[in-house]
């Protein structure tokens, strides 16, 4: 090793300098570490994020949706799979193609009001579920966006449901008569949106509950649809803004 010295300095003196250099070479050193160890956990969280939004991705594209989930659904917190329609041509599919004999059928006393019906596959719901169904057929009718709290809701049986009108009367798209004895709920005006393995489900507050790993209540109010999903999103720690935005009702929202 080669050291230069000035011959205008003691040793002391040349050895202060030697040590000088060698406090600024220190801490050059310690800050390039430290830079260092700032871009080593910068990658590791890089990577970390990445492996997480592959992960959803592969998870998104994995499962494989159910025949249910283009309507609305939900399970009860019985266990009772429940379909809604999510408009006229939805309402017309439910009733007509995925309605049995021993099901029951929902609808509100007013108009704008989807078809909800309890898939029994030969059970016999409970209370619970006759009164959750009446609360998403409700909630998912134009009363919400009214701001009205509570409507009667009412169930019969799928053979008192028809498309024959009486003589001079029309049936538009998405509507049916009723025909015979109804069975009224006073239902109110609320629904939960909860998330259970990485899936939005939402519905009736009781239903989501008993299901949901975590779980927001949802009322009416006055924000919108995408600031609400957002909040949602962040309330329970994931889910896609297009799925919590699928199971809210048409028209405003408190949280």
């Amino acid at each position: 090793m080669k050291i230069n010295l000035d011959v205008s300095k003691n040793v002391e003196e040349n050895a202060a300098v030697y040590y000088e250099k060698a406090k600024k070479a220190k801490r050059k050193l310690e800050g390039a570490e430290e830079a260092i160890g700032k871009s080593v956990l910068k990658l590791e969280q890089a990577k970390k994020k990445q492996e997480e939004a592959e992960k959803k991705a592969e998870q998104k594209v994995s499962r494989k949706k159910e025949w249910y989930e283009k309507f609305r659904w939900f399970f009860s917190s019985e266990g009772f799979l429940c379909i809604g329609g999510r408009d006229a041509a939805t309402n017309e599919i439910v009733i007509k193609k995925y309605t049995s004999e021993d099901d029951i059928v929902f609808h509100t006393s007013m108009a704008g009001s989807p078809f909800f019906v309890i898939k029994t596959e030969g059970g016999k719901p409970g209370d619970a579920t006759l009164n959750e169904t009446a609360q998403a057929t409700a909630s998912y009718s134009r009363a919400w966006k009214a701001g009205i709290a509570s409507v009667e809701v009412f169930h019969v049986k799928p053979e008192q449901v028809t498309k024959e009108a009486k003589a001079g009367e029309y049936i538009q798209r998405g509507a049916f008569m009723i025909y015979g004895r109804k069975n009224f709920i006073s239902a109110s005006l609320e629904i939960a949106v909860g998330i259970k393995n990485n899936v939005i489900i939402g519905g009736p507050v009781d239903a989501v509950k008993a299901n949901a790993v975590r779980f927001v209540k949802v009322e009416q109010g006055n924000m919108k649809a995408s600031d609400a999903a957002k909040k949602i999103r962040k309330k329970l720690g994931g889910g896609e803004l297009d799925e919590i935005i699928r199971f809210l009702p048409s028209g405003g929202y408190s949280l």
